[in-house]
């Protein structure tokens, strides 16, 4: 018999004993805003960078499923229009010297702007709306990396459309 693990087992393993699947997301207003937070001591890691947002991806949950309920619970918004942009792996170190490796599938997503808000105060300590012009600092490693340095151009494109 197939023993299962528990759902905290899996999240302090995710990453680190097999590759982790994220649903990330830019949120974004359809005018050119992108919404970003800045994690706490309390987040997995990257603690202290600006980041667009993400979640793992839950057991029997689809995609599209994750995507709606991780904004939800962190920004406390609904995804208006799902836009996906692409996926890469994330190699990252922590702090400790741990490697992880991660799968991001990436989204730009519309919801209203006056609906986000922090959902989840103690997993960040700040938050704002910005342009990908002038983004805050310091970036969780993957912004530069993959938002921009990848999708940028549709990024720029889907931000800036109301649709």
């Amino acid at each position: 018999m197939i023993q299962k693990l528990s759902p905290e087992t899996l999240r302090t393993q995710k990453g680190i004993s097999f590759p982790g699947i994220t649903t990330a997301f830019v949120c974004h207003d359809g005018a050119g805003k992108v919404f970003m937070a800045k994690r706490s001591q309390n987040a997995r890691d990257e603690q202290g960078k600006w980041d667009f947002g993400a979640g793992g991806l839950k057991f029997g949950c689809s995609i599209e499923e994750n995507l709606r309920r991780e904004i939800k619970e962190e920004y406390g918004a609904t995804a208006l229009n799902i836009h996906f942009l692409g996926y890469g792996d994330i190699f990252r170190t922590r702090e400790d010297g741990t490697p992880t490796h991660w799968l991001g599938l990436f989204h730009a997503v519309k919801v209203k702007l006056n609906d986000v808000h922090i959902a989840e105060p103690d997993m960040f300590d700040d938050s704002g709306w910005f342009t990908l012009d002038d983004l805050p600092s310091p970036l969780h490693s993957q912004i530069e990396k993959i938002y921009l340095k990848k999708y940028r151009k549709d990024l720029d494109l889907i931000i800036n459309t109301d649709i």
